[in-house]
């Protein structure tokens, strides 16, 4: 084995790399879906090819990856190797990831799940591929009630009631702070926890009626930035207890229904606060509730105008139930800012029946990946998931404007990705967050095949050839790929590197008139590469012109397998 000079983690079989030929992606029309304009991609076949596949068009472009690829521990739904020889597993997971950083764009993070069989040995490995001043954190999950947990009590070992998230960013220097994340406690549960706690719960008052909006004036902040004041005359306000009574409804009914207008109040410090105060008291205000209009200029309300209420004469600020909780299957939750272990007892409800699709292990609730990409993604910015499974990350990604790219093996592409997809795409799926972001339908995805290898041995010599599956257009293409030019046909050449490098593929005799009379298409200051098959041996070539034999110089330039791990 290699020694390379400095502390690491090897294995048998880490340096016995070779260059993966970058095959080209076939579209099936008849299995894409939805909008033809959309930029979505569903891809079926191995995922070492496809990443491989992807770098010439995505290299730097994608926000945020997650897969959950196999943890090898032989518990893996049938399309994965998930009990492979420890080396093995490791060179599997190596050579995917040095892929994926490829495609993270430099302020992109890469989210990786993992249980305790080889977490510790994919920190390492990652910290290698990343670089260690990348990594950002390591999320405990409790898996408790989900899917594919393994039981307890069996042997010496306790139960496995957590997985794990490895998180590195392409470059930590670039990364922009996270939105979130939160936890997800269901309001009556929160409630009775505070009664038991003895702590004093706060939202405990409705605003039934905000009562007439008067506009009296407007003072300003420290900036000299307008602050619209209002006067609310008969307001209606009633404790939730008194509500539920004139409603013949219980308590915890009253926070569904009621919710959006649930509030407490606080003497939060704030410059605005006490401009408020100031202007009350210039006035002579005696109205007990007041209400300001402003543009805040930092913060999650920046930019648009943005509402407050205040109470009394000490302006007490209206602290809002919504702007700290959700609705998540009709139920209304609690969410609060929090660290690096997740509980994700509250997102399991029917997880078995989500996407309508059965995935007996491994399946992770659309809550969890709407968490991840709401803290690291907007609207449009692509998303990858290279072990798609039963389609969760292609499905959240779309329910949230997200831009995808999805890979999956074997047949799951076809009964559980696609089916799930298409569900979504027709809004018919009503499960995950389908409520909770008021998805109803749209977007669309292409469905593409992974050619076969360009180039296979010959039945009878031991040579290779041009694979007979292969048009000439696919050739042209797939030679295009692999010398790193753009496929785009225009006159006699099939693609270009720049706007002064172009590549042309023929199969016919190329000799010096059949350069020529290529080599005369060109501009000046421009150069072309020529693939043929047959090529001329004694040919004197300009310094702008190169030729290369096919399969010959394509053998150099890559390793063609059928199959690859």
């Amino acid at each position: 084995m290699e020694h390379r000079g400095k502390l690491e983690l090897t294995w048998v079989g880490k340096y016995e790399e070779t260059t993966i030929e970058p095959r080209i992606l076939i579209e099936d029309p008849e299995k894409s879906y939805g909008d033809p304009r959309s930029e979505n991609m569903l891809i079926h076949g191995d995922n070492l090819i496809a990443l491989q596949a992807l770098q010439q068009d995505f290299a730097g472009r994608i926000k945020c990856i997650y897969i959950d690829p196999p943890y090898n521990t032989g518990s893996a739904f049938e399309y994965y190797d998930d009990c492979l020889e420890h080396s093995i597993w490791l060179n599997l997971m190596r050579r995917r990831l040095i892929l994926l950083r490829e495609l993270l764009s430099d302020d992109g993070t890469i989210w990786i799940h993992i249980d305790d069989e080889e977490q510790a040995y994919l920190k390492v490995v990652c910290d290698e591929v990343f670089g260690r001043g990348n990594f950002v954190n390591m999320i405990s999950v409790n898996m408790k009630n989900i899917a594919g947990v393994s039981g307890g009590g069996e042997d010496k070992r306790l139960k496995k009631n957590c997985e794990y998230i490895l998180i590195y960013a392409k470059d930590y220097t670039l990364l922009p702070l996270f939105n979130g994340p939160y936890t997800y406690t269901e309001i009556s549960e929160l409630v009775q926890q505070y009664e038991e706690e003895r702590k004093s719960w706060k939202y405990t008052t409705v605003l039934l009626d905000p009562g007439e909006k008067v506009y009296i004036g407007s003072t300003v902040d420290g900036d000299g930035n307008e602050i619209k004041v209002y006067l609310r005359k008969n307001p209606s306000m009633m404790s939730v207890r008194q509500v539920a009574a004139r409603d013949g409804i219980t308590e915890k009914e009253v926070y569904q229904k009621y919710g959006i207008s649930i509030f407490q109040t606080t003497n939060a410090q704030s410059s605005i606060r006490t401009r408020v105060m100031e202007y009350r008291s210039e006035q002579g205000i005696t109205e007990d509730l007041i209400s300001i209009e402003y543009i805040p200029r930092t913060g999650k309300n920046r930019g648009v105008v943005y509402e407050q209420f205040y109470k009394g004469d000490k302006c007490r600020l209206f602290v809002w139930l919504r702007d700290t909780s959700e609705i998540i299957d009709g139920e209304l939750y609690k969410k609060d800012l929090q660290g690096t272990y997740w509980d994700m007892n509250a997102w399991m409800k029917n997880l078995t029946k989500e996407g309508s699709v059965e995935f007996g292990n491994g399946k992770k609730p659309e809550q969890l990946i709407r968490q991840i990409f709401e803290m690291t993604t907007s609207l449009g910015d692509w998303v990858l998931d290279s072990f798609l499974g039963s389609g969760t990350t292609a499905a959240v990604a779309t329910k949230m404007g997200r831009k995808w790219v999805g890979i999956e093996l074997g047949d799951h592409a076809y009964t559980h990705c696609k089916v799930r997809l298409d569900r979504v795409v027709d809004g018919t799926d009503s499960g995950g967050i389908t409520k909770p972001v008021d998805w109803h339908g749209g977007g669309g995805y292409h469905f593409y095949e992974l050619a076969p290898s360009l180039l296979v041995r010959n039945d009878r010599l031991p040579i290779y050839q041009i694979n007979p599956e292969y048009t000439f257009e696919m050739m042209c293409e797939a030679i295009c790929k692999i010398e790193g030019f753009r496929y785009k046909p225009e006159g006699l050449f099939h693609g270009f590197s720049s706007e002064k490098r172009f590549i042309h593929v023929t199969k016919e005799f190329v000799n010096a008139e059949y350069v020529r009379s290529v080599a005369s298409s060109l501009g000046e200051d421009q150069s072309l590469l020529i693939y043929g098959m047959a090529i001329q041996s004694d040919m004197i070539l300009p310094d702008n012109i190169e030729v290369r034999k096919i399969p010959k110089n394509l053998l150099e330039k890559c390793s063609f397998e059928s199959e690859v791990r």
